[in-house]
């Protein structure tokens, strides 16, 4: 598969029709998320984070949850981010940044999610740290084995390019059982 820069006619035309961009984009989006994106579902790394964070996190209750997420939200931005800087310093995190950097800019940025749908690593700062309520995670760990959810086609003013997220459950190799979900954002405007 080729991918390259959107022409600026395309571009444009984004502005006025977002729904049907995303419409547009699925087939390739599901595609590159089946032939490629998923050797990274066994990657013995990320399969690791997230075994260990399921482990340490089984006894959370919601409010832990929510005060893990307040804490991560109120680090971003801030001159002291202990709890981001230990995130993105974990092997699993390097990992993620590795596949960002090898896809030439189609990853604009990848995560994974324990049982929680707690981060466990990322390749850039997320704003929140829990996912457990949003789509991404809900309609793939939620779902189950082999779930692909395909998120809107959205304009990202840091990037200033159009991105869609692919989220997709991770399983235990050994037991076949859902254990987390990954994330990768993906610059649609490189599809052909």
């Amino acid at each position: 598969m080729k991918y390259r820069l959107a022409p600026a006619a395309l571009t444009a035309s984004l502005l006025f029709a977002p729904a049907v961009f995303a419409n547009d984009y699925a087939d390739q989006l599901r595609n590159y998320a089946e032939t490629e994106l998923s050797n990274w579902l066994n990657d013995q790394t990320l399969l690791s984070a997230i075994a260990a964070q399921n482990a340490d996190h089984g006894g959370l209750s919601p409010d832990d949850i929510n005060g893990m997420d307040q804490t991560w939200r109120a680090e971003v931005g801030a001159g002291e981010s202990p709890m981001i800087d230990r995130v993105l310093a974990s092997d699993a995190s390097a990992r993620l940044r590795s596949l960002k950097d090898s896809s030439e800019g189609l990853i604009t940025e990848v995560f994974i999610m324990d049982n929680l749908g707690l981060n466990v690593a990322q390749s850039d700062i997320t704003s929140d740290f829990w996912q457990g309520d949003e789509a991404k995670f809900q309609d793939t760990y939620g779902v189950g084995v082999g779930a692909i959810h395909l998120g809107d086609v959205e304009f990202d003013e840091s990037s200033q390019t159009y991105q869609s997220q692919i989220s997709m459950t991770i399983s235990d190799p050994a037991s076949g059982a859902a254990i987390g979900a990954i994330t990768f954002g993906i610059d649609v405007g490189m599809f052909d």
